[in-house]
């Protein structure tokens, strides 16, 4: 077995996953996701295209594949203590994750091609997104264990009335989400949550 060879025959090995991931991740930002191929991924991962085509049925597949793994990893709010600072903090990890990272790029192309395929966009909202959600709701769950927030708040909404400003931003109209937007953003929500 030669020294580049990422799999085995007894199914997926971590390395070579890591490798297609991160090859489809780097292809997507330079060609976008039209000049994404198979061939080309496989290229700079140093596997067989077969070996792909077993793992994963398309392009996308691995693109979403790499999108989970990468909004688990950088999204999850860490706990400063209060709603303000988890707020902040968390927003601003998000809007940086989708306008700066690799994994932005696959995000903003997923959900462009999932507006031409039904079955595309089922997967991202029913898997990923509604995982994200989860992730982005953790910093009002931990709120109202201590005490933060009335038990009346509708804490999904919450989440989606502060998330969706900053997805309007990155996908509608391209302006700018920094701290000096995102801390404000925080600043003037939270006034309006029962406490």
């Amino acid at each position: 077995m030669g020294a580049d060879h990422h799999g085995n025959r007894y199914g997926r090995s971590e390395a070579a996953r890591q490798a297609v991931l991160e090859a489809a991740d780097d292809l997507l930002v330079e060609h976008g996701f039209a000049g994404l191929t198979i061939e080309k991924i496989a290229a700079r991962a140093g596997v067989a295209k077969q070996t792909i085509y077993r793992w994963w049925p398309s392009k996308v597949d691995i693109l979403l594949d790499a999108f989970g793994d990468d909004m688990a990893k950088a999204l999850t709010p860490a706990d400063h203590g209060s709603l303000a600072a988890d707020l902040r903090e968390h927003l601003a990890a998000v809007a940086d994750f989708l306008t700066t990272n690799d994994a932005g790029a696959v995000y903003r192309a997923l959900v462009g091609q999932a507006q031409h395929d039904p079955a595309l966009a089922a997967r991202l909202r029913d898997t990923h997104l509604a995982a994200q959600h989860l992730r982005d709701r953790l910093p009002f769950d931990r709120a109202l264990a201590r005490g933060e927030l009335s038990p009346t708040l509708d804490l999904d909404l919450a989440v989606q009335r502060l998330m969706a400003v900053v997805h309007y931003r990155v996908l509608v109209t391209g302006e700018p989400v920094s701290r000096e937007f995102t801390d404000p953003l925080v600043d003037s929500f939270l006034p309006t949550l029962p406490l």
